[in-house]
């Protein structure tokens, strides 16, 4: 057992990491402005654009990563525009996988934001606003810090379901070693080639670092409840 723990690479989890920490980091810069957005919004439109952002979620993961994977391509417009510009190409690397992963994983660090932005006493807001702070101070030294559960699940749901997409980034990053070889396509591969012994192993480690993650996620909301947020 001990020299089959040498023979495995831990690299595609290292790489899984990186990319659920990268794109949890680029999705509360970008959701946090959305969230408010949609928590105090009362346009029509709100609807569709909830609509929009939680598709990731009903949509087969080869669908959107099919989609996606079109979108991104050298021969589309976005493809294009980056291949010239940047020299960056945006599929089969780890830059397509990461905004590959924030279209995924949008909903799962929108939601629970626009939840705990939403719970939040509009007297409080307005309190702020009567004091001179403009909308960015508001969200920023009043709300956040006044959804600390919501923010903290936001925040490491994206982390963990990001850990362990599998459709999406197969459709757009393929199973590069040391570039787009996550974990979950290791263990894809791992099955593949009947190599039942290395599978269980990679999908062991997978599920005990899901269930640290929803165990924290449990641990701190419980605490949080208990002090008052």
């Amino acid at each position: 057992m001990i020299e089959l723990f040498h023979e495995l690479e831990f690299e595609p989890f290292l790489l899984s990491f990186k990319l659920a920490g990268l794109t949890t980091f680029i999705l509360f810069v970008i959701s946090v402005p959305l969230a408010w957005y949609l928590s105090q919004t009362k346009s029509k439109m709100k609807a569709f654009w909830e609509s929009l952002t939680a598709l990731p979620i009903v949509l087969p993961p080869s669908v959107l990563g099919f989609y996606i994977l079109v979108a991104l391509s050298h021969n589309s417009p976005i493809g294009v525009f980056f291949e010239d510009i940047f020299g960056v190409k945006l599929v089969f690397n780890f830059t397509g996988l990461v905004v590959a992963s924030c279209f995924y994983s949008l909903p799962f660090m929108v939601q629970p934001l626009q939840g705990g932005f939403e719970s939040i006493n509009k007297n409080m807001l307005e309190a702020s606003y009567i004091a001179g702070k403009t909308k960015f101070e508001t969200i920023i030294k009043v709300a956040l810090p006044n959804i600390k559960p919501a923010l903290m699940t936001a925040i490491i749901v994206t982390f963990a379901h990001t850990v362990g997409e599998f459709g999406v980034v197969l459709m757009v990053g393929g199973s590069i070693p040391g570039e787009t070889k996550v974990a979950s396509v290791a263990i894809y591969e791992f099955v593949e080639v009947m190599d039942y012994t290395k599978a269980h192993i990679y999908s062991a480690i997978m599920v005990v670092i899901s269930f640290l993650v929803l165990l924290s996620v449990y641990i701190f909301n419980g605490k949080q409840k208990k002090i008052g947020f």
